[in-house]
């Protein structure tokens, strides 16, 4: 089979790709456009395209008229991927509000492209990667299962949620087979650390290695799980080929939850030292985490790795990292409550 992973110079994308390569005789191609990701982390075995998916124009400069194959049709129709995984996104939460515009066209159009190809070339499942942020507050306290009614409180949830509600109807109308995953919180060697606007386990390492505190939003009791990403591969590659996952919903991430101070604890244990400084309170759920059974029914998850084990894995990785210049916007599409800390002017 050939195996098509969006978002491939990222974190799940490339550790997947890796897993793939390394543990089956399927080919993988893979898209980035490296807005978030580094083209070290991608496999050498990988066959790779460089484009932004929200803007997919038509192929080559000879191209003339409207019904000209875009970039991504004519990527389908050379490399006729049988599974495609779409992971590529922008997931910044916390920044979602003010930059409106950049999520939901990083997101929804990007996607809405994907399952364009994914009907058009009949491919046997499009995996798409969703978020926790769709339940934000939820009907019911967590841990949040699939069930519930998704009731997102930012634009990165409301983009992961018609991403959702996408895909299924392209599966009721188009007989797309698909599975939505919501992983959470996913940490592990080649995470993004350079990136001040998420991912907070990298950030915190990011911010020991340049001689900083270790930045908390509030008093640092919101509850989250974590999701070590080596745990996550077989799961991940089930989604695409088990049986048991088509047309699913499925919760993917750790069963334990911690709380942001006793992740930043443990974290600065394993680093030899760290000050956890307060800030300002953002907008965002307090608790939140998932429960995780039908992942193991359906996707054989296993949470191997305690958050001890696998920070500690990461943080050697981590030490390890080129000086990359740190992801930062220096203007937002709305100024109007941007917090304090992320303010450049």
């Amino acid at each position: 089979m050939k195996i098509l992973i969006t978002g491939i110079a990222g974190l799940m994308g490339s550790r997947l790709a890796d897993w793939i390569l390394e543990n089956t005789n399927h080919e993988v191609v893979g898209i980035d456009d490296f807005s978030g990701g580094y083209k070290s982390n991608i496999p050498k075995e990988a066959e790779f395209y460089r484009f932004d998916l929200s803007k997919d124009t038509p192929y080559g400069n000879w191209v003339r008229g409207v019904n000209a194959p875009s970039k991504l049709q004519h990527i389908f129709e050379k490399e006729k991927p049988d599974i495609v995984y779409h992971l590529a996104a922008y997931a910044a939460e916390g920044l979602s509000p003010f930059i409106r515009k950049y999520n939901y066209t990083n997101n929804i159009v990007a996607t809405a492209n994907v399952i364009n190809e994914c009907i058009r070339a009949d491919v046997d499942r499009l995996v798409f990667t969703s978020s926790m942020g769709v339940y934000g507050y939820g009907d019911s306290n967590p841990p949040f299962q699939e069930d519930l009614v998704p009731c997102p409180i930012d634009p990165y949830g409301i983009a992961k949620y018609a991403c959702e509600m996408d895909i299924k109807v392209a599966g009721e109308q188009h007989g797309l087979d698909w599975c939505i995953l919501r992983p959470h919180n996913v940490y592990g060697i080649k995470q993004n650390i350079w990136d001040k606007y998420r991912n907070v386990l990298g950030i915190w390492m990011h911010q020991y290695l340049n001689n900083q505190d270790l930045t908390i939003f509030g008093d640092g009791e919101q509850k989250r799980a974590f999701s070590y990403i080596e745990d996550s591969l077989l799961p991940f590659w089930k989604a695409g080929t088990d049986e048991r996952a088509s047309n699913q919903i499925i919760n993917l991430g750790g069963t334990k939850d911690y709380s942001i101070n006793e992740a930043a604890d443990i974290l600065i244990k394993i680093m030899g030292g760290g000050q956890k400084v307060f800030l300002e309170q953002r907008f965002e759920v307090k608790y939140a985490f998932p429960t995780y059974e039908k992942s193991i029914d359906l996707l054989d998850y296993e949470d191997k790795t305690s958050l001890e084990d696998g920070l500690f894995e990461m943080w050697k990785w981590a030490k390890q990292q080129p000086k990359r210049k740190r992801i930062e916007w220096d203007t937002f599409e709305i100024e109007k409550g941007v917090y304090s800390y992320w303010r450049t002017k």
